[in-house]
């Protein structure tokens, strides 16, 4: 977390990679949707990173926990949080997409953002969010660089981002 507070972007990404599936898990028990439990760790984390020092030292994955479970049950109580359990999973890697209004957004719509990425940005989004694997086995399966997955991933995101946006306000 030190490295963290020091904007190190390479120790975000180590942190996200080892504790994301902690966050997700947590919340997802919390609200028994996939949709809002990605959204809550999507936020868990872009709160790691933009304050950082709201870790006090300890043990970081019980820090972690408490913070997806609080903000998971803050979702759960909000007027605004309907279960979409038929959405497949969004995407939760992008720092903004907390923004987004992914859990008011029909699968289709997700579909259709999708379909408009390039196929290299398109398919290791698919790979890892809907297929479930580590950014590290997308590079092994697809034979190209960990950091150019990840690049890849953090644009397509952005403007996954752009195309959710539009849909919401359309």
């Amino acid at each position: 977390m030190e490295r963290v507070r020091k904007r190190d972007t390479d120790a975000f990404e180590t942190l996200y990679d080892d504790y994301h599936r902690l966050a997700y898990g947590v919340a997802l028990r919390v609200l028994d949707d996939v949709s809002a439990a990605e959204d809550v760790t999507q936020a868990v984390f872009l709160k790691v990173w933009s304050a950082p020092d709201l870790f006090r030292g300890g043990n970081f994955a019980a820090w972690i926990a408490r913070v997806a479970r609080n903000r998971a049950l803050d979702m759960r109580s909000s007027a605004a949080f309907r279960p979409k359990s038929e959405l497949p999973e969004s995407l939760p890697e992008n720092e903004n997409l907390e923004d987004v209004a992914v859990a008011h957004l029909d699968a289709e719509s997700v579909r259709n953002a999708l379909d408009k990425l390039p196929k290299d940005q398109r398919e290791p989004i698919e790979m890892g969010f809907f297929g479930g694997i580590t950014h590290e086995e997308i590079a092994r399966r697809t034979g190209i660089p960990l950091g150019t997955i990840k690049t890849r991933i953090r644009t397509g995101l952005r403007k996954l981002r752009h195309e959710l946006e539009a849909a919401v306000t359309a």
